[in-house]
């Protein structure tokens, strides 16, 4: 591409967006027609039918802006990055692969990213056999509507679109393949949204991200790999303190994993009962979400789904650290029917003492394993390249590995009439036998 295709580049990426929509985090962020068409699609609408965070608003009131709300933010941050990298190459002699049709095509794929995304935030993850990303995938491929949008307004492929979204999808174009790279990173627009909106909106400081910054500094390498120069490294590591502090007091509190937790059991009992399948999850929102339960009356799944919208929830009485290298404490992460048998085994344990206790109100909640490394390349004043693990002081690996270990905790959640002792000799009573 020439220094005018360039320059025509950042031109179109300016003197077409027109349109505006006012944003609580952003402010005003500029769309095309084609753009705003999109974003006013039914499917992306649905989106602003679930909450970004699930149940998070039962501890933060105020957490109650949704999937719709974060996509737009994330378009408009993958849309500074490419207007930002277009400007550093404009001033060089560099040739660069970018199209208007890539460029399209991973703006497209930033506003739809979440389009498959399932309600209650992150709590069907491990529920279901498929990840939100192809479902999101396959989803605008069957649309008819996302398909004129995307092939006719905006003037890009919706193979290309969906490649970037869903990366499972074979792709040999080195153009997608970049902007994968964009839309999925350690400083990617995903995460310079979610960190700072969720912040907003739970009224916290701990996940604010001077993203202006960021972006000013992304940069492409002459082997066309996204990375950012030395003197920005302090922007990576505010953003792991963020990633950590935000995990730490609003998506891994006590209170919001059990929340999920419950969520999660009452999808787990309604499949074991046969209440529905797991493709009756796919393509709804907070409301079919609560619908779905509401035709099951008072089963148990259901019940304990009416629990979690009436923030009466089960409580965290027992905590023991979950150890990274313990063959039990990995069966029961990894094996749901292990930690259901154990889950039963503290059930039997205490209702000799509480026999009023019913057993879909025990619950075992283990976090998944979550990683505070970048990989992001770091460019020294030498103009050389490193990974970044290879420069940073901070981020060590011991470091990165107290920052997990000190996260994860294996939780026994019950009614609040429990007497705590009771749980913890429960809890650890069964976890050494098992492993034993």
């Amino acid at each position: 591409m020439s220094e005018s295709s360039t320059k025509s580049q950042i031109v179109r990426l300016t003197g077409d967006f027109t349109e505006s929509i006012r944003d609580p985090l952003w402010r005003d962020i500029p769309l095309s027609t084609g753009f705003k068409n999109l974003f006013s699609s039914e499917p992306m609408q649905k989106l602003s039918r679930i909450k970004q965070l699930g149940p998070a608003h039962l501890l933060y009131p105020g957490a109650v802006h949704t999937r719709l709300d974060h996509s737009l933010g994330v378009f408009h941050a993958t849309r500074l990055i490419v207007l930002s990298l277009l400007t550093d190459l404009s001033k060089t002699d560099r040739e660069t692969f970018f199209t208007q049709a890539g460029i399209q095509a991973v703006l497209a794929a930033a506003m739809l990213h979440d389009l498959g995304h399932f309600p209650y935030a992150h709590a069907l993850k491990d529920v279901v056999s498929r990840e939100h990303e192809s479902l999101g995938a396959e989803m605008i491929a069957k649309h008819a509507g996302l398909r004129s949008i995307i092939e006719q307004q905006l003037g890009t492929s919706v193979d290309a679109v969906c490649q970037i979204i869903d990366q499972s999808l074979p792709c040999d174009d080195g153009e997608i393949r970049f902007f994968r790279t964009i839309l999925s990173g350690t400083l990617d627009p995903d995460k310079l949204d979610y960190l700072s909106r969720d912040a907003l909106f739970c009224g916290i400081p701990y996940g604010m991200q001077d993203a202006s910054y960021i972006i000013r500094h992304l940069f492409v390498t002459r082997q066309n790999v996204l990375a950012i120069p030395l003197v920005a490294i302090g922007s990576v590591e505010h953003l792991l303190f963020a990633k950590y502090s935000m995990y730490r007091n609003v998506y891994w509190h006590p209170t919001t994993r059990g929340a999920t937790a419950m969520i999660k059991k009452a999808v787990l009992l309604a499949m074991r009962d046969g209440l529905f399948v797991e493709s009756d999850l796919y393509d709804l929102d907070d409301e079919s979400f609560a619908v779905l339960f509401s035709r099951f009356g008072d089963s148990e799944a259901s019940l304990l789904f009416a629990r979690v919208r009436n923030n009466d929830l089960l409580v965290p009485l027992a905590t023991v650290p979950f150890l990274a290298d313990h063959s039990y404490h990995q069966r029961i992460y990894r094996d749901p029917e292990e930690r259901k048998r154990l889950e039963q085994s503290v059930f039997a344990s205490l209702a000799r003492r509480c026999p009023t206790l019913a057993e879909h109100e025990v619950i075992i909640d283990i976090p998944e394993d979550l990683s505070f490394e970048s990989d992001i390349p770091i460019a020294t004043q030498d103009a050389s390249i490193h990974p970044f693990s290879e420069i940073d002081e901070l981020f060590s690996p011991q470091v990165v590995k107290a920052f997990t270990a000190s996260l994860r905790k294996i939780r026994l959640y019950l009614p609040d009439h429990i007497e705590p002792h009771h749980a913890l000799s429960a809890l650890t009573e069964q976890l050494e036998q098992h492993h034993g």
